[in-house]
């Protein structure tokens, strides 16, 4: 199914694609929204997605930031930012794209045709925040936080998208901190040949277990066991401490009377 030539009605294809996002978009406001500029220059400069693509991305980040918030009570404004960043980049937006099959969708020149711009991840990732854009338009803000939170909230659980750049060590310290839960240790065995080895790290805290990892390196296993034991710790103080309890994100915790990081082996 391909998109070629604006219909002034809902198409099949269209009726298809708003069935996958969950939300229905006007024929004008919908067909805007899938037109590339390549396009719009090869049919006598009509007008492009670039306003709703702006659009969305202010109401795509709102979204997320509003969620991440809300659900990570502990987690410093740099992790924050850190993970929305994941969430809303390109690489992400580009892969919702793809799984909802709209590059068959959009008004494409062709020249981008030839390149293979349904596939390109800037063009996936400009539709996706046009049509967020569209959504807004035709019913709102709360339908098309709706939408970012249907698209993008598999993301927000996504260890593997947003665990990338976060330091969970440094966030363990902190939190082991200001909750004074005592030493941190991580005790690490390896195993397998020198050039084929893989560590475990076990994550101790005042004595008590709290996570374990794995990894080729002990960096990387401190850091599994890091991200595992940040899981238990968000959620035991996240559900059974008050907010004003929480750690304040815009200090550095006292670490007076809390005993360094330690590691049980050298790195």
């Amino acid at each position: 199914m391909s998109a070629e030539i604006p219909s002034p009605e809902l198409t099949d294809g269209h009726k298809l694609l708003l069935k996958r996002l969950g939300v229905s978009i006007d024929a004008g406001t919908l067909r805007l929204a899938l037109t590339h500029r390549s396009y719009a220059y090869e049919n006598g400069g009509i007008p492009t997605n670039e306003r709703l693509e702006f659009l969305g991305d202010s109401i795509l980040g709102f979204s997320v930031t509003d969620a991440l918030y809300r659900d990570n009570p502990l987690l410093p404004e740099g992790d924050l930012a850190k993970r929305r960043s994941a969430v809303v980049s390109t690489r992400a937006l580009a892969s919702i794209g793809r799984e909802l099959g709209i590059g068959e969708f959009i008004y494409l020149g062709q020249g981008e045709k030839l390149t293979k711009g349904r596939n390109k991840s800037s063009i996936l990732a400009d539709t996706m925040e046009a049509l967020i854009g569209a959504a807004y338009l035709t019913h709102g803000i709360e339908v098309a936080r709706q939408l970012v939170m249907r698209l993008v909230g598999p993301l927000l659980a996504d260890s593997a998208v947003l665990g990338a750049g976060t330091d969970w060590k440094t966030n363990i310290q902190e939190i082991a901190a200001s909750r004074h839960l005592g030493t941190i240790v991580y005790d690490i065995t390896g195993v397998g040949p020198d050039h084929d080895r893989s560590f475990t790290a076990n994550l101790m805290i005042g004595g008590k277990h709290y996570g374990t990892g794995t990894g080729p390196s002990k960096k990387e296993a401190e850091r599994t066991a890091a991200a595992a034991a940040w899981v238990d710790l968000e959620k035991k103080f996240s559900s059974g401490s008050s907010s004003s309890s929480a750690p304040k994100n815009d200090a550095v915790p006292s670490s007076e009377g809390v005993s360094p990081d330690v590691s049980s082996a050298d790195k």
